[in-house]
């Protein structure tokens, strides 16, 4: 059991949700607000997905970033900032015989280097780095994440003094986060994130749970996450396997059986689990000494 555990928001994400959701964060003012509302609620980290305000899609735009950023840091309230690094590496292969002609309407593939243009803008204190490709559901899409690329991006992030998170939705994933510590490629503690029940990947369930933590580098700090109606049950899952803790509506829109949720309400569900089980969360603060995490640029 995990009795310090500190509490992500994932507070908006880049999946097909905002029309599912009405109050999903979308604008760059309305995710900023969303980070400040889950860090009023406790969450010691904010984790941070940009989307375009007119469509609501995902997006990698570094000035969307940055307005999200300024706004979070000009509020006076305390959170670490985590931003995705995970966007650009969509692949929507073309149907039956002809995948080479590939959908232009599900691709963004660009270069490791450009995936970390708002990181190398922004030096937030943590960013994320997928540590794997994989199948997101059905059809013909995978996000693409080669060795190559991941060296390349690993090396940029520790030269930028950014803390990585180390995102695994697989247990192969977790063999690719062993060689990254053994190549040097890691600075100080690996702090992991181990993602579960995104279709192909790890399911919700404890027995794979388990099994990847004791997979886990000697001496990480890591969190855990189940997707939709196993969020609220995966922060006692991951307290008790000695874990951390991210919620949020990037994640699960739901706070019960069809009561849609806000990022705050579900901050406020995972501490009342947390403290109920005799947990103290941490702090912001605590947060960056426990990770040393570098003073945010």
């Amino acid at each position: 059991m995990n009795f310090e555990p500190f509490v992500t928001c994932a507070v908006t994400g880049a999946g097909d949700t905002a029309g599912k959701h009405p109050d999903l964060p979308v604008t760059p003012a309305q995710i900023a607000a969303a980070a400040v509302e889950a860090a009023r609620a406790g969450a010691a980290v904010a984790h941070i997905h940009v989307r375009e305000p007119e469509t609501g899609k995902g997006s990698r735009r570094d000035e969307l970033y940055r307005e999200v950023v300024e706004r979070v840091r000009d509020s006076g309230v305390d959170v670490v900032l985590n931003l995705t690094a995970g966007m650009g590496g969509d692949l929507g292969f073309g149907p039956g015989e002809t995948p080479l002609e590939l959908d232009g309407e599900t691709t963004d593939m660009v270069g490791p280097m450009a995936r970390l243009s708002h990181i190398e803008a922004l030096r937030p204190e943590i960013c994320t780095l997928d540590c794997g490709s994989m199948n997101f559901g059905d059809g013909n899409f995978i996000v693409v994440n080669t060795p190559d690329m991941l060296r390349a991006k690993a090396r940029r992030i520790m030269e930028l003094g950014v803390k990585p998170e180390l995102e695994v939705f697989d247990t192969g994933h977790l063999w690719f986060v062993e060689k990254l510590v053994e190549e040097g490629l890691i600075e100080g503690t690996p702090l992991i994130q181990l993602c579960t029940g995104i279709p192909y990947g790890a399911p919700s369930d404890l027995g794979t749970l388990l099994a990847m933590v004791h997979k886990l580098p000697k001496g990480s700090v890591w969190s855990s996450f189940g997707i939709s109606r196993m969020q609220l049950p995966w922060v006692a899952a991951a307290a008790l396997a000695g874990g951390n803790i991210r919620v949020g509506l990037e994640d699960n829109l739901y706070l019960g059986r069809g009561v849609l949720a806000s990022n705050g309400q579900l901050v406020e569900r995972a501490l009342q689990v947390l403290t109920g089980m005799g947990a103290r969360p941490l702090g912001p603060a605590e947060v960056r000494a426990r990770l040393g995490l570098r003073a945010p640029a």
